[in-house]
């Protein structure tokens, strides 16, 4: 075996075994950057009293961030397509660790938003980036990557409101520095993650320049129906996440107003929705591995709609169940979304990312900003039962290629 064979099979053995690894640490570093920023939903109770800021000043709270987290994802995954940068997440985090000091100091509203804007610049770098590092580390089960990649996200959603409840609430606004310590934790990991990552893309140049490689697998969809099946996901996105913003940033004034519940509780079956989104969203990616994405996607958003049709005439108790069941199901979907877009435009991985991640926060961002305007002109009740309707656009999943199809060519 020559110098050459021997330092492939090196390199082949070392990212094997790396792969694993490298998705937990992705995984562990998406909770905590998701777990910083769903602080800022988690603490509008505190705020609005605080601060006596109206429904529609809560929704522009939300919409700065998303906008912010949204609007640079899909150039941050077409440019860093081209010229990956393997530290570029350990830096982004530097905005979120920014963010989160401002966000404790903050003394106006004006500070606030400029705060959450902060932490949704470090949310567009670190999405579309990290996603692609998945990718790269998924030794071609793309669901699972994507599920393992996503589940650290929203478990990282779901502990934002349970440790506001226990700590940010209790003790004020100020304590929120605490969590700059998880900034610089996902600092540290994504910084030995990009060591990784550029010694993969020294291994992916080698293999270049070597003798002819296996062809890479190629989708033969006409360029029309790749944009006809692009918008149906793109809709089903909107879907969904006007649904999820919904629940993210108006559940606890739900609970408040309707069942006089605490604030503190509130929080509580916030934690319970949020955490049952995480377990859905592990079980998304190889579901859809296995069974097909169509199938999966179909289900995931068309499934939610008659628990969230129930949700707005149920008691306290069944509210909390049916919040269970809903964040299960809908939250199943995303993983599969994703990877079928990837799947639809192959080699641009880090774009595809980045638009659905990007449309994904911009949707939630500009539902939350237009829901708070609706709720200040009728009731946070009425809200919940327009909203109840949303994954009913969930039947337009039928129009997708199927996995055949997709495949052909």
């Amino acid at each position: 075996m020559n110098n050459g064979a021997v330092a492939a099979t090196m390199a082949n053995e070392t990212t094997n075994k790396a792969t694993f690894s490298i998705l937990v640490a992705l995984s562990i570093s998406h909770l905590l950057n998701d777990t910083m920023q769903s602080l800022i939903p988690s603490i509008y109770p505190m705020v609005k009293e605080n601060y006596q800021l109206t429904f529609s000043q809560i929704g522009l709270i939300t919409l700065t961030f998303q906008l912010t987290a949204s609007l640079l994802q899909p150039v941050v995954g077409a440019f860093t397509d081209k010229r990956p940068q393997p530290f570029s997440l350990a830096a982004g985090m530097g905005f979120t660790l920014l963010g989160l000091l401002g966000m404790s100091m903050a003394g106006s509203f004006t500070m606030i938003l400029v705060s959450a804007a902060f932490i949704g610049l470090g949310s567009s770098v670190f999405h579309p980036e990290a996603s692609r590092m998945a990718h790269m580390a998924s030794g071609g089960r793309h669901g699972m990557a994507q599920s393992l990649f996503q589940v650290g996200g929203n478990a990282g959603s779901s502990l934002g409101p349970l440790l506001a409840a226990l700590i940010i609430v209790p003790l004020g606004q100020f304590h929120v520095i605490w969590f700059s310590l998880l900034a610089l934790l996902a600092m540290i990991i994504l910084a030995n993650v990009g060591k990784w990552y550029k010694f993969q893309l020294v291994v992916k140049s080698r293999k270049a320049k070597r003798a002819v490689a296996e062809p890479e697998k190629i989708f033969a969809l006409p360029v029309k129906k790749v944009v006809w099946s692009l918008t149906i996901l793109l809709l089903l996105i909107f879907s969904k996440y006007i649904y999820m913003t919904s629940m993210s940033s108006y559940f606890t004034f739900y609970l408040i107003q309707k069942f006089d519940v605490s604030v503190k509780a509130s929080q509580l079956y916030l934690f319970m929705f949020l955490f049952a989104v995480a377990a859905g969203t592990f079980l998304g990616g190889p579901m859809g591995d296995r069974f097909g994405r169509k199938y999966v996607i179909w289900f995931s958003i068309l499934g939610a709609a008659p628990f969230t049709l129930i949700l707005p005439y149920a008691s306290l108790f069944w509210t909390g169940v049916l919040s269970v069941v809903i964040g299960l199901i809908l939250s199943s979907a995303f993983s599969a979304i994703l990877v079928y877009a990837q799947e639809l435009v192959p080699g641009k991985v880090g774009m595809i990312a980045g638009l659905f991640f990007g449309l994904a926060f911009g949707t939630a961002g500009i539902g939350s900003a237009l829901l708070g305007e609706l709720a200040d002109r009728t009731s946070i009740e009425y809200v919940f039962a327009i909203c109840s309707f949303l994954p009913l656009l969930g039947i337009i999943a039928v129009l997708l290629p199927g996995r055949k199809e997709l495949q052909a060519g």
